[in-house]
């Protein structure tokens, strides 16, 4: 059984921890034939629960089996060539997250990798370095939808029969001004409806977050939370505004979890979204078309419920973590044509 080991070597929790988190769970799942890969997560920040290795046992093992490094960030993969060049059965791999234009230097050492992996082809085309196409995928056993939304809500603390909300980071390329902005009108001519965000805000954007108050009092703002699927669950809708995203596990998690979602018409969204069925798209930054979309779910619940479990559905059938495995999957018996792995004892 191939050894793969995904590096987090990070301070803090960010949306690539979760993704480590889930697909190191995801690649070690018990089969039917059993587990395919022994799966381990490597550093600090990872929840309790997911699987992990030590440098010492990493180092032994890779001086005797085939060993995948997974990595996610630039120093990472560099700490992958180093040990590619210590121990002749390492392999490289890089995902790439950022839908940035990618610098020399970066193009340059993802060249050096074994094999490269972009989430949509806007990354791949941003990093100008050729890449296998795989999207996130998310764990479908915490993000599914309450049994009953309203008591989910009330669960929250949250007095209203509905509520719309923002998920992530907060800062202004995340949107929430945009959310506040359509929201607040609306808010104050519908009481059956509240407005949340939920989101770290780092001390530099403290002010924004102040200034997201003043804007709409009617608008609640609760620091990021751990068991943030609690918070999806209540929710009726869900906003993502951003004006630049790579992927977003946020859209993801929201419709396995029911949101009715209304996102910012990033690049690669009407792929992930059928838009009326599944979800509302808009243009970024248009503060105008987003109100209007909000003001017809609100006057409408019943509609947003309605794409809420349609996007439950759509998730189960396209976005579990067991298919972003599989395709990984592939990836890594593909390192292997030239020499196998041996076993480990």
């Amino acid at each position: 059984m191939t050894l793969v080991v995904h590096p987090h070597l990070h301070r803090r929790r960010t949306g690539v921890t979760c993704h480590i988190e889930t697909v190191v769970a995801a690649l070690s799942a018990e089969r039917p034939s059993g587990p395919a890969f022994e799966a381990r997560a490597l550093g600090s920040a990872l929840l309790s629960g997911t699987p992990r290795i030590g440098w010492g046992e990493l180092l032994r093992r890779a001086r005797s089996e085939g060993l995948v490094w997974h990595a996610h960030r630039n120093h990472e993969l560099l700490v992958g060539l180093f040990l590619r060049g210590l121990f002749r059965r390492v392999r490289v791999v890089l995902t790439r997250h950022s839908v940035s234009p990618a610098s020399r230097f970066t193009r340059w050492v993802a060249r050096r990798a074994a094999r490269v992996v972009a989430l949509t082809p806007e990354v791949e085309r941003t990093l100008g370095v050729g890449a296998t196409i795989v999207g996130h995928g998310i764990d479908l056993g915490r993000f599914h939808p309450a049994p009953d939304r309203a008591e989910a809500l009330r669960g929250l603390g949250i007095d209203a029969r509905h509520a719309v909300g923002v998920v992530g980071r907060i800062r202004p390329d995340k949107g929430q001004g945009d959310f506040v902005e359509a929201l607040a009108p609306l808010l104050e001519k519908d009481p059956a409806w509240t407005g949340v965000g939920v989101g770290l805000a780092k001390p530099a954007e403290q002010a924004f977050l102040r200034s997201l108050r003043e804007r709409s009092p009617a608008v609640g703002w609760v620091p990021e939370q751990p068991d943030i699927e609690r918070w999806y669950r209540g929710l009726t809708v869900l906003v993502q505004p951003s004006h630049e995203e790579s992927f977003s596990l946020v859209l993801l998690e929201a419709m396995a979890s029911g949101c009715c979602v209304v996102a910012a018409r990033m690049p690669h969204y009407p792929t992930l979204v059928d838009e009326g069925r599944t979800g509302f798209l808009y243009p970024p930054g248009d503060v105008v078309a987003l109100r209007k979309i909000l003001a017809e779910l609100m006057a409408n619940p019943t509609l947003a419920e309605r794409v809420g479990r349609e996007a439950a559905q759509e998730a189960v059938k396209r976005f579990g973590a067991d298919r972003e495995a599989e395709a990984l999957g592939a990836i890594y018996r593909g390192l292997w044509t030239d020499e196998p792995p041996a076993l480990s004892g």
